[in-house]
């Protein structure tokens, strides 16, 4: 059983999912650390969305892993420059900043997916609502007990923009994750089981038309259903 779980992860479907949610990341990571989904001081972030996809579809080690691509972009960004705030993180605590990015973005992958295996069995589209609503909790928690370990670093932001003097986990609250929480969180909930569901109607007419073909006799596949998606 071990060999055919092994061999049904990387099978040529498997790659193919996650050869197209790392393309996802690396595309929408692009786009916002280039400012295009940028509103203001709002940052639309969509990243979170092929994470949670991939710990559905492919199982909590690969939402793990493509939360450790998401971490890695975001490193690189802060280390070009193009991230002026992840930079300023590197330039002054270096190794936290590198914990914090890494680890929000493995447990961002690993904990929805987790979360969608234990309610699935009950129902499905709760696990998939459920998938998809943790991973910005997860995410965002994560950053805020990172920038709580990190507060002579944190303060350095409140002047720029008008708060200083407001305590800093208030200022962490309300200055930094606020808006782009809220916005990951509606992101995601429309987002990823409407992509979950896409990918099954998608499955589910290869799987019709692979059977079709058929020689009359030869036994059919089984069809395609979300637990095993």
């Amino acid at each position: 059983m071990v060999k055919n779980g092994v061999r049904q992860m990387f099978s040529a479907k498997n790659i193919a999912y996650f050869s197209v949610l790392v393309a996802l990341i690396v595309l929408f990571q692009c786009l916002a650390g280039f400012g295009l989904f940028t509103f203001g001081t709002t940052s639309l972030s969509f990243s979170l969305v092929p994470i949670v996809l991939g710990g559905i579809l492919l199982g909590w080690q690969a939402g793990g892993l493509l939360g450790l691509i998401f971490g890695f972009i975001v490193l690189m960004f802060g280390v070009s420059g193009t991230d002026a705030f992840t930079a300023t993180l590197l330039a002054d605590v270096p190794v936290m900043t590198v914990l914090i990015c890494i680890v929000k973005g493995v447990a961002a992958g690993i904990v929805p997916a987790l979360l969608y295996r234990l309610i699935a069995p009950k129902s499905t589209l709760a696990a998939v609502f459920t998938a998809a609503l943790s991973a910005p909790v997860v995410n965002t928690g994560l950053f805020v007990l990172g920038c709580l370990c990190i507060t002579d670093t944190i303060a350095v932001f409140q002047t720029p923009l008008g708060m200083e003097g407001m305590n800093i986990f208030v200022f962490i609250l309300v200055g930094i994750v606020t808006y782009n929480f809220f916005i990951e969180f509606a992101i995601n909930i429309v987002l990823a089981p409407a992509l979950h569901r896409v990918v099954l109607v998608v499955e589910r007419q290869i799987g019709k038309k692979s059977k079709s073909k058929l020689p009359e006799g030869q036994d059919k596949p089984q069809p395609v259903t979300e637990n095993n998606a």
